[in-house]
Parts: structure tokens; C-alpha cells; sequence
């Protein structure tokens, strides 16, 4: 990573820096500090402020360093099944507005897509008061398999069809560049940024909504395997000829644990005809409700998926070893599904006898923070090509 691009991102991820302390945290020359700022004051990115009065109440105030808020505004955006989410954010990362389109949670073509996409979009600008004229650059994150590099969905249960290039049907609408991922890495890249991650090196997210879905951090950068495909947990096979999944295939572990796995125990349960016209959310509430109030068959159902849990768990540790794994998602409210039985068969399912046991985290997060993952990608895209990085966004 060119050094001017290092000190951007340090002065962004700490709100402010002085000099000398981005010469110590990147060990650099207080020379090359110097100068490379100066380019990047020269350049509009980033500002001189004065900092704190020193305490003797001699000398001049230290001078810190902060990112020019209005340089850039960029759109994150987090399509999903039964609600589409978007967020705006200026330079510095800080959110300026939000918007929402509840949508059908039925398969659509490209087009209809697009059309949702333009109403989200012109729905957070309008929040926010900004132009299409304004934006920068656009991250959207969505639930499949995204081939990075191409903007390629080659799957999701949103898509009528497969291998459809959504940044390409992008570009023909829109005057903005577009990024595309899965969601789960959006969600992961709103840690390293926002929140826990920041701290760590190495850790994994595990998102469990509609989907199952992974992300992964090694070494401070979002891993996305040789194509931009790797990391789908969901559809990593938990038993052969096991329950049919929505990809088509059989015995994936999210064919055990999404929102529709679930249900579909549910309705047996509850005594429910399969017919009932009931939403999934609906019919989990309900059965999570009977769970804790003593119904063995719907407590089954979660302890059941729990344990596929464990198994999945156990095998993210034994391949990554992450010092963090985060439980992500809107069915992080089922506690179920992280009880202590979880954790601790996840724990005897690896060989880390005798070692500290990777860390677990819940953070059960709304749909915005996905969206401003998105956001960090939008940043992460368009920093690299103000300043001539490598293009690889995050």
C-alpha cells in the first residue's frame, strides 16, 4: 500500500492524528510525515486543526490532522429480501442520511432490480439534501455469490437468473462507479472500520439472517479468495444428501440454520398446514415464543440448529484460527443459537486443548450498519484512486 495512502487511512481511522504520531504508528521519518501530508492538504483530503492547549499553557497548540469531511459523499447500500437499505456518508465516514424500500421477498429480474435500486438511492440523496451530481462513488453489498472483480452475481436468491453483471447494468443507469459484494464482507468491513475489528488483526464475522454468510479479515485486509467467491460458510456441506438448500444443492449448512430452514420446521411445530400465509418472520417469532415458554418440539428446533452452528463454528476456527469470530444478523435475537452448549461443542470440536479458545462476540446489528459497511467499501474504492493505490478496495 503506497505510504500516502497509510497515512490517509491512519488519520481517517483515528478522526485526528498529529504528526508525530503517525510517524511513530507507521514508523516512517518525520521528514516523509512532512511531506506526504502536505500533499495531501495540497490535494483537499485532509486539513490542519489545532488540538489541545498544552498544559504548561506555553508553546504553541499541537496541530492535528483530520479528513476534509466534504471532499467526497458516497452511498452505501444493503439489498436484502424483505427490506433495502441505504446510507450516505461524506469523507471522513460520518453518516449523513439514511433510507429504507421494503420489497417483495420474491426472486426479480435485473430491471427491477435497477428500478429499486434508483428509488433507494434517490430516496437517501433526498434525505440528505445531495445530487446524484454529488456522489463520488456507490458500495452495494447484497446476499450470493459475487464474483469482486467483474461485478458478477453468479447467484442469489434475489435474481431470477444466475450470472447476471450487475455492475455493468449499473453503469448503464447510473453516472457513479458502483462496487459489489456480498453482503456478509459488507458487514465485515462495517467491523474493521466502525467497530470491534478495529482492534483486531484477524477475525472472522459470521452472519446468520435469510442466509448463512462469512467474512473474513486477515492481517488488517478483508480476504476474498483467489476469484472475490470465498467464504460462503452457507454452503459449506454439513452432511451428504442433507436437506435441500436454495442454491439446489443438498446438505449445506445453511439449509440447517437460515430464517427459511427454520420455518420450515416451524410449521410442523406449531401444526400449521404448509400452505399458511405467513411470513417467515411471523412464524419464527411465534415458534421462539413457544421455545421459551417450554414447547419441547420448538425448543428442539433451535437446539438443533445450534449444533450445526457449533459444527460450523468449529470449522472456521480449525481453518483461520481468527483471534475473533462475531455472531452477526438478525437471528442473533435467538439466544438458542449462541447459548453456552454452543460455544463450548464448538470449542470441543477443535484441537485448541491446552490453548486460549478463540474469542466470541454477538452483535446483533440493524440493517443501517450493513449498509454503511457498504459505505467503507464505496471509501475504501474511491481513497484508492484519489491517491493512486492499487484499486483493490479494502
Amino acid at each position: 500500500m503506497p505510504l500516502r495512502l497509510q497515512i490517509f487511512d491512519y488519520v481517517r481511522a483515528n478522526g485526528s492524528a498529529a504528526r508525530a504520531d503517525i510517524t511513530r504508528a507507521l514508523d516512517i521519518s518525520a521528514g516523509s510525515a512532512t511531506t506526504l501530508t502536505a500533499d495531501l492538504i495540497a490535494a483537499g483530503l485532509l486539513r490542519e486543526v489545532t488540538g489541545v492547549a498544552r498544559e504548561s499553557g506555553r508553546g504553541r497548540p499541537p496541530v492535528a490532522l483530520r479528513v476534509v469531511p466534504e471532499a467526497a459523499h458516497v452511498i452505501g447500500i444493503k439489498l436484502s429480501y424483505n427490506r433495502h437499505t441505504a446510507v450516505l456518508t461524506d469523507f471522513a465516514g460520518t453518516m449523513l442520511a439514511d433510507a429504507a424500500l421494503p420489497t417483495q421477498h420474491t426472486t426479480r429480474s435485473m430491471p427491477q432490480l435497477l428500478d429499486e435500486i434508483a428509488a433507494l438511492i434517490d430516496g437517501v440523496l433526498a434525505n440528505g439534501g445531495k445530487s446524484r451530481a454529488d456522489i463520488r462513488a456507490v458500495g452495494i453489498g447484497m446476499p450470493g455469490i459475487i464474483e469482486f472483480d467483474t461485478g458478477t452475481i453468479a447467484w442469489s436468491a434475489l435474481l431470477e437468473d444466475r450470472d447476471q453483471n450487475l455492475r455493468n447494468a449499473f453503469a448503464a443507469h447510473f453516472d457513479m462507479p458502483v462496487y459489489i459484494d456480498n453482503d456478509a464482507n459488507m458487514l465485515t468491513l462495517a467491523e474493521l472500520w466502525f467497530g470491534e475489528g478495529r482492534q483486531k488483526s484477524d477475525f472472522a464475522v459470521v452472519t446468520i439472517e435469510n442466509g448463512v454468510g462469512m467474512g473474513l479479515v486477515l492481517n488488517n485486509r478483508l480476504y476474498r479468495g483467489a476469484r472475490g467467491m470465498g467464504l460462503e460458510l452457507g454452503h459449506t456441506k454439513v452432511q451428504l444428501d442433507g436437506a435441500l438448500c436454495r442454491c439446489g444443492q443438498r446438505g449445506c449448512l445453511e439449509a440447517y440454520l437460515a430464517d427459511y430452514a427454520l420455518a420450515r420446521e416451524a410449521a410442523t411445530a406449531l401444526g400449521q398446514p404448509p400452505d399458511t400465509p405467513q411470513s417467515s418472520q411471523m412464524l419464527l417469532e411465534t415458534l421462539f415464543r413457544r421455545a421459551k415458554s417450554g414447547n419441547r418440539a420448538a425448543r428442539t428446533i433451535f437446539e438443533r440448529a445450534g449444533r450445526y452452528l457449533s459444527v460450523g463454528l468449529s470449522n472456521v476456527v480449525q481453518l483461520f484460527d481468527p483471534e475473533l469470530i462475531i455472531l452477526s444478523g438478525e437471528r442473533m435475537q435467538y439466544d438458542y443459537l449462541y447459548a453456552s452448549e454452543v460455544m463450548t461443542e464448538m470449542q470441543e470440536l477443535t484441537l485448541s486443548e491446552g490453548r486460549a479458545p478463540c474469542e466470541v462476540a454477538i452483535h446483533a446489528w440493524g440493517d443501517l450498519v450493513w449498509a454503511r459497511g457498504a459505505t467503507a467499501l464505496a471509501l475504501s474504492a474511491l481513497t484508492d484512486t484519489l491517491l493512486g493505490g492499487e484499486g483493490d478496495a479494502a
